[in-house]
């Protein structure tokens, strides 16, 4: 989560503590679109459960896969 906040602070401009806020925002509008049980798998990502080496998928991996949920074009496609 660390990287992720410092990522969107530098791309953003922002303070740290404003990308802190604009990704929780963020997390919590999709995680009210995924499927219920999903949103668990989500918060275990962004607590640092996942990504290199955690056996589960990274946050790129994971908005690849959901492709078009938000009107995006599909992983693949």
């Amino acid at each position: 989560m660390d990287q992720l906040i410092k990522t969107v602070s530098e791309k953003a401009g922002i303070s740290a503590e404003q990308a802190q806020a604009a990704i929780t925002q963020v997390m919590a509008f999709v995680k009210e679109k995924l499927p219920a049980g999903v949103g668990s798998h989500l918060d275990g990502l962004m607590g640092g459960a996942g990504g290199e080496g955690g056996g589960m998928p990274s946050l790129g991996d994971l908005a690849g896969k959901l492709g078009g949920l938000f009107g995006g074009k599909p992983e693949g496609k």
